[in-house]
């Protein structure tokens, strides 16, 4: 596969000014390792322009520059999509949304930020992409072995753990230790969820919820559309507002003379059982189509809370008292089921499937995971149950010829411990997200936390590769996984992924793992 070179936008200058001089105190201290990147760059031949697009309203573009660390040294440059003010849209939507990060902690410190910070630029993910870099070759896989191997026999992974590391350009493997061993993935199923979802709908694709008014009953019906980033609170932060539903619904209402409604909700989108196989678990809510504030019971946005029983029930009730707010009078909801004769009073829809991806993947939301399983299994014909969403994101992800054997998806997010992958199919979702014959599917490289400062990995990488691994985390107990992307120091950019079972401390197998990955960011291996 040969992928590109790509210049960012001229339009991304000043923002990307604006970022570097944010983040210019934390990144000092990495701005004397990155001295000598920036001088082999400053060799490096001028890149050719080229431009991947794709149709809609997403592009993407990629600069010629270090990732990371060489953002301290002031070689920044941007990866769309952009807007007109040359800002990141999906990473304007996450800064917009930042009292909204849901999911869990994966082991954040202690005293950690919750909330995701967004990284200078979000740095440039296909960096080293298409021959920037004088180096015509891969790190060498002899070189690479003798980096790795001592340190994936480190006792904190656990007995076994799997290995696979790929130069993204050739997609040719360089590193693999076990590469095909099946094991439980954790939280790191959540690429292969985002990059079936994506190839399924669409970055573009919107989850809408509705109220839609039975003729001559005067009933309105809240018909849940799968969307778990619907809120009720005040602030929505560019996510679907139930009281914008209200609003509209309450205003439709008006116009026909009715202040009066018998209120219910309809949850038929999705089949089988809300619980998930775990049970009860404050990592997220039962499943349902239609919820708000992911059932929180408290006013947290970030991390494990307890949750509420009954989602749509608790979201049908506020949206209630939200119409009486409004004027409407509105009966104590029930369950039901909207008819082909109900009118659409009004909608709300959620941010793009792209922004959906990115923020399941950099605070590991297991609502949206699962929601978007689901999805997935909707767009291909398939049951919206558990059953069927592995059915359909095995057949998405074997249409786009990645291995799959050993491979199981018994949920979406990873909290399942029947799960399996392997290391050769997360760095063969990693090298298709990036490949430019797919662009829908970049958001599974954009979202992925960036080392010391986004999502799961804020407190992560202080020490070591800050800014220049990114990587979806994963844990269970007894599991520690990372998978994801780094440009080695020959700009080379190179897709790993590290999985290990059985491990005795979460907190020494988490430090192993970033030391392994760290390895790869500062290695030449030749």
């Amino acid at each position: 596969m040969v992928v590109p070179e790509l210049r960012p936008w001229r339009a991304a200058r000043p923002h990307v000014v604006r970022i570097a001089d944010a983040v210019r105190p934390r990144l000092a201290r990495a701005a004397a390792a990155a001295k000598p990147r920036v001088a082999r760059l400053a060799r490096a031949r001028k890149p050719q322009v080229a431009r991947v697009t794709r149709p809609k309203t997403w592009q993407y573009a990629a600069g010629a520059a270090t990732a990371g660390l060489a953002l301290a040294a002031g070689v920044v440059t941007a990866t769309g999509p952009w807007d007109s003010s040359g800002q990141r849209t999906a990473e304007r939507d996450r800064a917009a949304a930042l009292g909204r990060a849901g999911g869990t902690d994966h082991g954040r410190a202690p005293g950690a930020p919750a909330q995701p910070r967004p990284a200078p630029s979000a740095g440039p993910v296909l960096t080293g992409l298409g021959g920037i870099s004088t180096v015509k070759s891969a790190p060498d896989g002899k070189a690479l072995a003798q980096a790795l191997t001592p340190l994936l026999k480190d006792p904190a992974l656990g007995t076994r753990p799997a290995a696979s590391v790929v130069d993204v350009t050739t997609g040719k493997r360089l590193y693999g230790t076990d590469p095909d061993a099946a094991l439980t993935p954790a939280s790191t199923t959540k690429i292969a969820t985002a990059v079936a979802a994506l190839s399924a709908m669409g970055a573009d694709h919107r989850l809408t919820t509705r109220a839609a008014l039975e003729p001559d009953t005067k009933e309105v019906v809240l018909v849940g559309g799968g969307d778990p980033t619907l809120t009720a609170r005040e602030a929505a932060g560019g996510w679907a507002s139930l009281r914008v539903l209200a609003d509209k619904t309450a205003a439709a209402l008006a116009q026909r003379g009715v202040r009066e409604v018998t209120l219910s909700y309809d949850t038929t989108l999705y089949a089988g059982t809300e619980m998930h196989p775990i049970g009860v678990n404050p990592n997220l809510a039962p499943l349902s189509p239609l919820m708000a504030d992911e059932g929180r019971t408290n006013d947290s946005t970030s991390g494990p809370a307890d949750r509420v029983e009954d989602p749509a029930a608790d979201a049908a009730h506020r949206f209630g008292d939200l119409l009486k707010s409004r004027g409407i009078k509105a009966t104590a909801p029930g369950p039901s089921k909207a008819t082909t004769r109900a009118k659409t009073l009004a909608a709300v829809s959620s941010p793009p499937l792209s922004a959906l991806v990115e923020r399941m993947l950099t605070d590991s939301d297991n609502d949206i995971a699962e929601a978007l399983a689901r999805q997935t299994a909707l767009a291909s014909g398939d049951r919206a149950d558990f059953a069927g969403a592995g059915r359909a994101i095995s057949a998405r992800l074997r249409k786009l010829g990645l291995p799959l054997d050993g491979s199981s998806f018994k949920d979406g997010s990873g909290l399942d411990r029947a799960d399996r992958l392997t290391p050769a199919l997360l760095t063969a979702l990693l090298t298709k997200a990036a490949d430019p014959a797919h662009p829908e599917l970049r958001p599974a490289l954009t979202g992925l936390p960036v080392a010391g400062f986004t999502g799961t990995l804020t407190s992560r990488y202080t020490d070591g590769a800050a800014g220049a691994v990114r990587a979806k985390t994963g844990t269970l107990t007894g599991v520690n996984t990372l998978a994801g992307t780094v440009v080695d120091q020959d700009g080379r950019l190179l897709a790993f992924a590290f999985m290990a079972n059985n491990t005795p401390n979460p907190s020494e197998a988490q430090k192993a793992l970033d030391r392994a990955a760290t390895t790869l960011s500062n290695c030449g291996c030749r």
